[in-house]
């Protein structure tokens, strides 16, 4: 009942409205403003700044061009094991798809059909299979990678609200993963189907993929789609396939009997993207 009350007033705010202000905010290109705006969030957020490809923070000229720094080339090394997580964040939720069924949170699931906007058939690739969550905080790392080699064949873009993805608001607001606006990437790979799917949220001013650019804005109130199986577009382990402009979470959808986790994997535990994530 505490996370329920707690996240009420995300009923009530114009969530669409402030995510375009924080969207212009973030591309503001504005000299010793957008710095300060940059040191601030450093300091709030305790960002590890050693390790991004450039440490300067009064170089980046927006605070959406820091917010989507790449890393130094040796700051997060691949495991060797079949999949890697492909963020940096915290565990949500993983675990075997019950019954079209994905574990939110205590008292909460949500339908595997939901979730990538209705498409039953696409939908049916992971009955019985298995699904992983992960929530990027405002610190993390915010460009997301492949957790295995995968040729891309859709992008679905659902429409949706905004509602925040934290921990809370996931105990808190029903269906949330299926509920907001996502954007979602079907890959074939060598162990069959993979979903990888961007959830949008409260601020998140947009996501983009590598093969698209920016997929939102514009946001429309139907579903699109883009087909991709005849441009032979490979991706491997590891490298970027999207990122988040301003933060949010992944969800990935695999097929029954592909994926064995990370035995040292729990929920609420801290990963980084390139370690193992299973076999």
């Amino acid at each position: 009942m505490s996370d329920r009350l707690a996240v009420l007033p995300q009923y009530l705010l114009p969530k669409q409205a402030l995510t375009i202000f924080a969207g212009k905010v973030a591309n503001a290109k504005a000299g010793k403003l957008t710095t300060s705006l940059i040191r601030w969030f450093v300091g709030k957020y305790q960002v590890n700044m050693t390790e991004a490809a450039n440490p300067d923070m009064s170089s980046y000229a927006s605070f959406n061009e820091f917010f989507t720094r790449p890393l130094r080339a040796d700051a997060r090394p691949l495991h060797a094991s079949q999949f890697v997580c492909p963020v940096d964040g915290a565990i949500s939720q993983f675990g075997a798809i019950e019954q079209g069924q994905i574990f939110q949170a205590k008292g909460h699931a949500y339908s595997a059909t939901a979730l990538v906007g209705g498409d039953q058939q696409l939908a049916a690739q992971f009955h019985d299979g298995s699904f992983a969550t992960i929530y990027l905080s405002p610190r993390d790392y915010h460009r997301i990678h492949m957790p295995c080699d995968g040729k891309l064949t859709r992008m679905i873009y659902v429409p949706g609200e905004l509602f925040s993805v934290n921990p809370t608001t996931a105990r808190g607001v029903p269906g949330l993963f299926a509920r907001n606006e996502r954007v979602v990437c079907v890959f074939d790979t060598a162990q069959g189907p993979l979903v990888l799917t961007l959830v949008g949220a409260t601020i998140v001013g947009s996501m983009a993929t590598v093969w698209h650019g920016i997929v939102n804005p514009p946001r429309s109130k139907e579903v699109r789609e883009w087909t991709y199986q005849d441009q032979n577009i490979v991706l491997k382990k590891g490298e970027e396939m999207g990122r988040f402009l301003l933060g949010s979470t992944v969800v990935m959808l695999f097929p029954k009997d592909s994926l064995t986790f990370n035995p040292a994997w729990k929920a609420a535990g801290a990963v980084r993207m390139g370690e193992m994530m299973g076999n």
